[in-house]
């Protein structure tokens, strides 16, 4: 599916959207959120194959696999019994020389659950890490403009902007939660992989920034170097 392909679909997945926000509370009572274990369906998805199996990672080139990443995924108890397993076929996919990459969202590969994994360049030995049921509770103002591809939206890059810092909330697999502060290109794709679970592809945020000023940071930020005075 082309360019003009991926916005047209988007474009009726949102006024879908629409009409859902607007006639779903006259179907049904708001309820909380609930973190739930994996559906059947899921589950067969998952034990298709073993931790060393990669799985498939869905494309926009397939309008059933777009219409799978353009929805909101669903909260993931983290006692999970197959979420280990998850994980690690999540990240024999990102490492597979077809499909490697520095991050992956458990919506990439057919499970529509609030789990991702980054590469965490900002650590030693840059490991991959998991995010479940992540939240971004904080955007800097400043921004950092480059350029970002995507495993499902093959022969395709663009230049976006995304925060050089984020706040993150999450947890990991053993129930711990943790709040951190994420700087450079590791924020980065956590943003790339936080949209992921909203149904958000790089090209919407493309799209999105059409309509927004930005000012280089040095224009903005008188910066100063205080020179010292020689050494004797």
């Amino acid at each position: 599916m082309s360019y003009f392909g991926v916005l047209n679909f988007r474009l009726k997945m949102k006024i879908n959207n629409f009409l859902l926000l607007v006639f779903s509370p006259l179907l049904m009572h708001a309820q909380p959120t609930q973190k739930s274990d994996f559906t059947a369906q899921e589950i067969e998805l998952i034990q298709s194959g073993t931790a060393e199996d990669p799985m498939r990672v869905l494309l926009t080139t397939n309008e059933d696999d777009l219409a799978f990443l353009t929805q909101q995924a669903q909260p993931i108890n983290p006692n999970s019994e197959n979420l280990q397993l998850l994980a690690d076929r999540m990240l024999t996919t990102v490492n597979d020389p077809k499909t490697r990459g520095v991050g992956i969202a458990a919506p990439q590969v057919g499970i529509s659950r609030q789990a991702f994994l980054v590469k965490r360049l900002d650590k030693i030995n840059a490991p991959f890490e998991l995010f479940i049921n992540p939240k971004i509770t904080w955007y800097s103002d400043v921004k950092r403009y480059g350029q970002e591809g995507c495993l499902s939206i093959p022969d395709q890059t663009g230049k976006v902007y995304r925060s050089l810092v984020i706040q993150i909330e999450y947890c990991d697999l053993e129930g711990n939660e943790h709040k951190e502060v994420i700087e450079g290109y590791t924020a980065v794709i956590c943003q790339h992989e936080y949209d992921h679970l909203n149904g958000v592809l790089f090209l919407d945020q493309i799209e999105r920034s059409e309509g927004f000023n930005y000012a280089k940071s040095e224009t903005k930020n008188a910066l100063y170097y205080e020179l010292l005075p020689p050494t004797p």
